[in-house]
């Protein structure tokens, strides 16, 4: 039996790492349970079952500008009353949403996540392309000298003394010696509690060395690590030889032994210290209150309000930090912050998708909050690397809690077509040219924007391990696993289209090429060489293969979040003009 006590949500879905080799777990697996684990707060979990249907990912064909789309996902000014599977009242656009829902829903089409082309589209069968892009080595020297041109480094980075890394396996942040620290994470680098151990290390700078473990959800722990750890469960921490094991149980002992490494909690018995504490308490209220409304299907206008209660309590309790925030304790950053961190991060990205709610960035409504969101974007050296993105989120959770319930409004029926790069009436967020990423986007992005960098960072991790990602990529037109796991697009033991091997690889460097020049940034479908004379490499399985890798596309583990929508954007304009 799966131990209760974290079952709940061990979140990862490992879609596809670019540094990891063509065996690397992916994503395509039908859910093989739908056992949910809800928290109560201050006591333990309590299992029910729920059902296991869901309704098709609608779909919509037409393209829309940027000035609707941030119209149609603007925050609201005040509160909406929810009802099951309906929402009423004026808020978040509902007029235009009221106006557009019979075409919407006309047009719905059983398509998956960010699919290439609305239904009726014609078949690539026969459909062949020529190979017109530069070699591997072409494109290596190419980044070479983009990255000169920009101001960057061609050295490979520091990943034992430099910012924060989800390749990293040792950091040593100058030190010599051999750390004292091995901490057990998961491979995804997407686990809630691995992510918070994993940030208080960072901020801390305490040596470590770094062993990554597969989660149950997309494939087999090693034996290893059973042996050491029969529960499997992470995270886990070895200091001085001395197994510890719940992340509550590591962090007070990080900070036990590490006292001089940037204190992250206030001195026993102190008022810094009693407060530290209630706002840990408060973190457990809001956790419990997400849970309840994400998990469920009934009472959705009840249990959106029970969360923006304790939300509401959150944003006052950052309000009122000392010296202003913006932080929960104040002006600095403390082990608080890093607990509220990784569900505060989720809480934005499956409510937005679930239950069409706009958490981050809420237009006023929880300012102080939003303040929050944004202090933790500013940290460079640390949080950038580790957060992930909404996409991401949403579908790594559900295999974790057995399932999260849609409540099927037009807020979120817009928000999940949005997410998921689906073409819709007021969406169609993973084609070129992409909307002006900010603050302000539907996914807020509170860092300046540098689209040249995002599409250069994308561009150099594809060609840095061009020979797994394609085949990585081929298993889209090749076969599917006999031994399917929870996670919903992963399939660790899929093998590739050997065949068309040479098809998706001057595809993969096509789409490289594009993103290196900027050449495609204008939109539109692109001259791919299909139909040309002389072409002999067939397009449909180099469409199906880039579609698969575009929907498992990892944040942060693959690339950040900017470069992450670069490169999907792309992978679809090279699919779409395939169809052209």
């Amino acid at each position: 039996a799966r131990p209760t006590r974290m079952a709940f949500l061990r979140v990862a879905t490992t879609p596809y790492s670019v540094t990891a080799p063509s065996s690397s777990p992916s994503l395509h697996a039908p859910l093989a349970s739908r056992t949910r684990s809800l928290p109560a707060v201050g006591s333990g979990y309590h299992r029910v079952v729920a059902s296991s249907s869901r309704a098709p990912c609608p779909r919509v064909a037409r393209v829309v500008t940027i000035a609707q789309r941030q119209r149609a996902f603007a925050p609201s000014q005040a509160p909406r009353r929810v009802v099951q599977a309906a929402a009423s009242g004026g808020s978040f656009a509902s007029g235009m949403f009221e106006q557009l829902r019979a075409r919407a829903n006309a047009a719905m089409s059983p398509l998956s996540a960010g699919a290439s082309a609305p239904a009726g589209r014609a078949s690539l069968q026969g459909v062949v392309f020529t190979d017109s892009a530069p070699t591997w080595e072409a494109l290596a020297s190419r980044v070479t000298a983009l990255r000169t041109q920009h101001g960057q480094s061609s050295a490979p980075p520091d990943l034992e003394n430099g910012p924060t890394s989800t390749h990293a396996l040792v950091r040593r942040f100058g030190t010599t010696g051999e750390p004292r620290v091995l901490l057990y994470r998961d491979s995804a680098a997407w686990c809630p509690y691995c992510q918070k151990i994993w940030m208080q290390l960072e901020e801390k700078k305490i040596p470590y060395r770094v062993e990554k473990i597969n989660m149950r959800c997309y494939g087999d722990k090693k034996k290893s690590f059973t042996d050491r750890v029969p529960s499997g469960m992470l995270p886990v921490v070895e200091i001085d030889g001395v197994i510890i094991t719940d992340s509550a149980a590591i962090a007070a002992t990080i900070e036990d032994k590490f006292p001089d490494n940037n204190p992250l909690v206030p001195p026993r018995g102190t008022p810094g210290r009693e407060r530290a504490d209630s706002l840990n308490r408060l973190e457990r209220a809001l956790f419990g209150k997400w849970m309840q409304w994400l998990t469920s299907g009934w009472m959705d206008g009840t249990n959106r309000s029970a969360y923006e209660e304790v939300l509401d309590v959150v944003d006052r309790e950052l309000a009122a930090a000392p010296g202003g925030g913006p932080y929960f304790m104040g002006p600095e950053l403390t082990l608080v912050d890093i607990t509220f961190t990784p569900f505060l991060e989720r809480m934005a990205a499956s409510l937005a998708y679930f239950k069409g709610f706009k958490m981050e960035n809420s237009g006023g409504r929880w300012a102080a909050l939003d303040g929050w969101f944004e202090a933790m974007a500013g940290r460079e050296e640390t949080y950038v690397h580790i957060k992930s993105d909404y996409y991401t989120h949403v579908h790594d959770l559900p295999p974790q809690l057995g399932g999260c319930e849609p409540n099927g409004d037009d807020e979120q029926k817009a928000f999940k077509a949005e997410i998921d790069g689906v073409r819709s009436t007021l969406s169609d967020s993973w084609r070129l040219p992409l909307a002006p990423l900010g603050p302000d986007s539907p996914e807020p992005w509170w860092l300046p924007e540098a689209p040249a960098l995002d599409r250069l960072e994308a561009a150099a991790k594809l060609i840095g391990n061009h020979t797994a990602i394609v085949r990585f990529a081929a298993r889209g037109c090749g076969t599917p696993g006999n031994r399917p796991v929870a996670a919903k697009l992963s399939d660790p033991t899929a093998t590739p289209g050997e065949k068309h091997i040479p098809a998706v690889d001057a595809a993969l460097r096509r789409v490289c090429h594009e993103l290196l020049e900027g050449t495609a940034v204008g939109g539109g479908a692109g001259d791919v060489g299909a139909g040309a004379k002389g072409a002999e490499l067939a397009a449909d399985p180099a469409a199906r293969s880039l579609a698969y890798l575009r929907d498992r596309v990892g944040v942060p583990r693959d690339m950040h979040f900017p470069a992450a929508r670069q490169l999907r954007a792309h992978l679809n304009w090279f699919i779409d003009g395939l169809h052209a």
